[in-house]
């Protein structure tokens, strides 16, 4: 099977509503997507295709391309299947493979059971081949395949990516309650940032949404974090066009910027962690960092983004304590943020309401499970607006 150069459907996943940014990203990398969904997009690609998704993409999770899909009710039809696919021209023999599942299948009360089946097709499938079966288990660090299983339908990809493509590679210290990176980006693509004007994030935290808009002012992309993807194991995979495409990654990235990244905290450890994955992107020379209540953090002129990811506290019971500090936020806004847009990322409507202000637009996220939402505010006097859901 010549994977690499064998065009087929390729399904880029992410967290839940982060697609339209996804597709933002797809598209600027000049694909066109057939199918947009909520927690993903559909294109159409090769193996050499899935090499710049995989090294360009922020938001995205995991990206698959399709090996066959077929129809199996149990899972002795599902092996049946699996067996007839040539998996000796795409996992080597004395090489390594795991297996993922996303199954809803009346025969099937575990996936672990549906990923034994796919393991016991294709090690068998090897053997009768080569003579040999291959290592397997758990490891994602190798040859990765994936189980989409629904009803009677089902689909069996490579994945691409390995460990999940959320996850940015730069920071090795998390910090307290950190953001994913990939719904970090997304925040701020929301946001509208143009990527030529301040940014601003009091709270900061561990960093991530201050080091996500240096990499997206810089050009700089993740691919740049890592070494390692499911696509280098599979059979056929040309080392070159990795690093040509990393080559350009390079080449583009830009070394500084001409406006101010500014990232406070109250906390001097996590201005410390803050920094170090600052240092581990290759950003840390962009950013300002102050150790300071995010009241006094400085707001320079020129306008921009002032952006903050409080607590949340519990949905239910406010808590004293934060209800003052989003109301602190408001008053920040007000008095020191004019001529910029403030946005305030909130998984607690009831704090919000705190803040004081209108808000121009109320844009739908998850953090986990938590239904959250990024409250704009537009800080110049006389704003009627009504709230737009996104």
């Amino acid at each position: 099977m010549q994977v690499f150069h064998t065009e087929s459907k390729i399904i880029i996943t992410c967290n839940k509503r982060l697609s339209p940014y996804l597709q933002q990203e797809v598209e600027a990398l000049g694909f066109t997507p057939t199918r947009v969904f909520q927690t993903g997009v559909e294109l159409k690609g090769t193996i050499t295709d899935t090499i710049a998704l995989n090294l360009n993409l922020r938001c995205a999770s995991q990206v698959l391309y399709l090996l066959k899909s077929f129809d199996a009710e149990d899972p002795q039809q599902l092996y049946d299947e699996l067996v007839k696919i040539e998996w000796e021209t795409l996992i080597d023999f004395a090489g390594y493979f795991s297996v993922s599942s996303n199954v809803n299948n009346e025969h099937i009360r575990t996936p672990l059971f549906a990923n034994v089946k796919v393991k016991d097709a294709i090690a068998d499938r090897i053997k009768s081949v080569k003579g040999i079966r291959p290592d397997s288990g758990a490891d994602a660090h190798k040859t990765l395949v994936h189980l989409y299983w629904q009803e009677d339908k089902a689909d069996i990809f490579l994945d691409t990516s390995g460990e999940t493509l959320a996850k940015h590679s730069y920071r090795k210290i998390p910090g307290k309650a950190p953001m994913l990176e990939a719904l970090a980006t997304s925040t701020i693509m929301a946001t509208r940032w143009d990527g030529q004007s301040n940014f601003i994030n009091p709270m900061c935290g561990s960093g991530t949404l201050a080091i996500e808009a240096a990499l997206l002012a810089t050009d700089k992309h993740p691919g740049l974090f890592r070494m390692n993807y499911g696509f280098m194991h599979i059979l056929g995979y040309d080392e070159q066009e990795f690093f040509t495409e990393r080559r350009k990654l390079k080449d583009k990235a830009k070394k500084t910027v001409d406006f101010k990244i500014i990232a406070t905290d109250i906390s001097e450890d996590a201005v410390n962690i803050a920094q170090n994955n600052a240092k581990t992107a290759g950003v840390e020379h962009l950013i300002d960092f102050h150790v300071c209540d995010f009241a006094e953090t400085p707001v320079p002129e020129g306008g921009g983004v002032v952006m903050f990811n409080p607590e949340y506290g519990e949905r239910l019971g406010v808590h004293t304590k934060l209800e003052i500090t989003y109301k602190r936020i408001g008053d920040y806004l007000k008095k020191d943020c004019l001529g910029y847009s403030g946005y305030v990322f909130t998984g607690n409507p009831d704090l919000a309401k705190k803040i004081g202000l209108r808000p121009s637009r109320r844009i739908e996220f998850y953090n986990g499970k938590l239904d959250c939402r990024l409250f704009e505010y537009e800080l110049y006097e006389g704003s009627k607006r009504e709230p737009k859901e996104e």
